[in-house]
């Protein structure tokens, strides 16, 4: 486990670039750990964020201190607590091994995928001060340049042989009731898997919402027994061209739509709700979970990042230290944890 011993001076290497011969997954090492009760208060004194934009490695601060050290801008902040205030990410209760089960957790993911690991650390950093939009364009861009990496190839050869499903019902559902109008996403026997129709349904049925002045409400909803399982894993890498892919994702932007209607919208969440079923509700104003909702980013383990529009709706929701977590440690966020954190508004039975 690499604890740095001169933090400070490996940073300030990256500032100019030097530190990609001793950091990052072309040096073997994508990832440096930071004790913060030794260095927090050298780094809380830096005027200027602490990561460079362009650091090809994942920097995360550890804190095992009763009273947390100020938090720097780093990548993941983990401590000893149950329930750290944003934007710490704590041990969950009856976790096995404490903190370093939690570290070293995360250090096996990002070691076991450590381009899309490095490349989305660098995406949250870049995006913090971009539009929605340009954000959008941001993510799509890198997600193209993963769907042809080695990562991505290499999990496609576990899928091959996985055919899309033809779907007999409509795959949204839309019914108004007065100002109300309700969208449902309606593959239930896939789990409502995300795929291309789902998506271009989905903003077909909001943009004739965004143009109905006369709706004041509009209801997010999933048929069945979960909201939302993520993309259709049949439908990956059925395109093989990346440049056209941005073009349709870019095109045609569940999430810009979402946060343009965002004000008028709830989101109703029960089950699971993997990649796209949770990056797509954090665009809205109001989330609402069920107590067994579950939301979980897995698309790091599959060499990729979030395509959905999660790499900018999670971390205006949570943080990018805590979106960061989600899709690198392969950690489920329980109901609980996501009221805690505000990744949902309210949990309630439905």
């Amino acid at each position: 486990m690499l604890i740095a011993q001169d933090p400070l001076a490996v940073l300030e290497r990256a500032r100019y670039g030097a530190a990609i011969a001793d950091l990052g997954p072309l040096a073997g090492q994508p990832y440096l750990v930071i004790d913060l009760d030794r260095d927090g208060p050298a780094l809380a004194q830096r005027q200027s964020s602490p990561v460079p934009d362009g650091l090809p490695a994942v920097v995360i601060g550890v804190s095992r201190a009763e009273t947390l050290p100020p938090a720097p801008r780093l990548d993941v902040l983990l401590c000893a607590q149950q329930r750290p205030p944003r934007p710490w990410v704590g041990v969950p209760a009856g976790e096995a091994g404490g903190l370093d089960a939690v570290l070293a957790q995360l250090v096996g993911q990002i070691t076991a995928a450590p381009g899309p690991s490095a490349t989305f650390a660098q995406l949250l950093r870049m995006s913090d001060g971009l539009s929605i939009g340009q954000a959008l364009i941001a993510e799509s861009l890198v997600y193209s340049t993963l769907q042809s990496g080695a990562d991505f190839e290499r999990w496609l050869q576990t899928r091959r042989g996985s055919t899309p499903v033809a779907d007999a019902e409509p795959v949204v559902l839309t019914e108004r009731c007065g100002d109300t109008l309700t969208v449902t996403l309606n593959r239930p026997a896939r789990r409502n898997a995300f795929n291309a129709a789902m998506r271009d349904s989905l903003v077909e049925a909001l943009l004739v919402a965004a143009d109905d002045p006369g709706l004041d409400q509009i209801e997010l909803r999933g048929a069945g027994e979960n909201f939302c399982s993520g993309g259709d894993l049949a439908e990956f890498g059925t395109r093989s061209d990346t440049a056209f892919s941005h073009l349709v994702r870019t095109s045609q932007s569940a999430g810009l739509v979402l946060s343009q209607l965002a004000e008028r919208t709830t989101a109703y969440l029960h089950g699971w709700c993997i990649g796209a079923g949770i990056e797509l509700p954090a665009y809205v104003h109001r989330v609402v979970a069920s107590p067994d909702t579950r939301a979980f980013l897995p698309e790091v383990a599959l060499g990729l990042i979030p395509g959905a529009g999660g790499t900018v709706s999670l971390p205006r929701r949570i943080g990018r230290e805590r979106t960061l977590w989600m899709g690198l440690s392969g950690s489920t966020v329980d109901a609980p944890t996501g009221l805690d954190w505000g990744l949902w508004d309210a949990v309630t039975d439905m």
